[in-house]
């Protein structure tokens, strides 16, 4: 038996992808949109250790902020 046969897969989370199409939805709505909620849309946020800076899971955040001034944070999590 080989270390690869041994070996737990995992499929793929697609986090990334997922975060980048929300992002430029919400960007689009905010800039083409004169009837939008929303303000401003931040970059993709990946969840990092603090010190280290090594990536712990695969979750993106992405902080929105709408015209009134509250502020969210929208999330995609692979379950």
């Amino acid at each position: 038996m080989t270390l690869l046969s041994t070996r737990k897969t995992f499929g793929l989370a697609y986090c990334d992808q997922l975060a980048s199409i929300v992002r430029d939805a919400l960007r689009d709505d905010a800039d083409n949109n004169n009837l939008s909620l929303i303000s401003e849309v931040s970059r993709v946020h990946s969840d990092t250790h603090p010190e280290a800076g090594f990536l712990v899971s695969t979750t993106k955040t992405i902080a929105v902020t709408d015209r009134n001034g509250r502020s969210y944070r929208v999330t995609v999590e692979a379950l």
